[in-house]
């Protein structure tokens, strides 16, 4: 087991879902590997330093999840959760982004 999995306050469910993570300057393609209330794990494509805060879009569920980077080991990160919202319909104007990158990457 480690660091993180001991650490956590709750169980975390796989994902294995399509993602993009947002950051100023930067949209790239990630898979969300397992999530829980309170936060989650990604894997990036290629090895990238994330800035501390990102918005990462759940494709197939539509929604935009605000996140601080928690940890961060080669192409896999650890996500705290601060929000989340969805992106069908009208959207607040800070996730206009968020849902112009969500129907890019095929979103319905």
């Amino acid at each position: 087991m480690n660091a993180q999995q001991d650490r956590r306050f709750e169980p975390r469910s796989p994902a294995n879902e399509r993602g993009v993570v947002l950051a100023p300057g930067l949209e790239i393609p990630c898979l969300l590997i397992d999530q829980s209330a309170q936060g989650g794990r990604i894997r990036l494509d290629r090895n990238l330093v994330l800035p501390k805060a990102v918005t990462v879009i759940d494709i197939d569920q539509g929604i935009a999840i605000e996140a601080q980077v928690a940890w961060q080991k080669g192409v896999e990160a650890g996500l705290k959760r601060v929000g989340q919202a969805s992106l069908r319909g009208l959207v607040p104007s800070r996730l206009s982004d968020a849902r112009a990158a969500w129907l890019r990457a095929g979103g319905r």
